[in-house]
């Protein structure tokens, strides 16, 4: 952008056609910073963009954000009453959700990207466990 920042998640248009691959690294990256949305519209002040996000460039970078997200949620859900989980709470999209919802989203993406984290990491290993055999000269 102008700030000479770039966001993982909702680039300027146009957007390419067809959507690239995305990697292991990009799915970590939209994980953390879907968790730190997810918080500031439903529990937080509710101001936070994506292109405000400092989104992370290095590994390190992205497990620790990635903590922060984890820890506000676990917060929240801890800091919050059975009655209090019916109420509704904005979403960074503008929808109102109860509660309740956001933590079960978060959850499922959870679940929905890790197991793509997982698949990728398992292709991964197979295509360098084929190079080695490859590159070994013939018995």
């Amino acid at each position: 952008d102008a700030r000479g920042r770039w966001s993982a998640d909702y680039p300027d248009f146009p957007h390419p056609e067809p959507p690239p691959f995305t990697t292991i690294a990009w799915r970590l990256v939209h994980v953390s910073e879907c968790k730190l949305m997810y918080h500031e519209y439903a529990f937080g002040p509710a101001k936070l963009t994506f292109p405000d996000i400092n989104s992370a460039h290095t590994t390190k970078d992205a497990i620790a954000q990635l903590e922060q997200g984890h820890a506000l949620l676990q917060h929240d859900l801890l800091d919050i009453d059975d009655a209090r989980l019916d109420r509704e709470v904005l979403t960074n999209w503008g929808e109102k959700w109860p509660a309740w919802r956001i933590f079960w989203a978060m959850i499922e993406h959870d679940l929905h990207h890790g197991g793509e984290i997982g698949a990728l990491r398992d292709l991964y290993r197979e295509q360098w466990a084929v190079r080695d055999l490859n590159s070994r000269p013939p018995a």
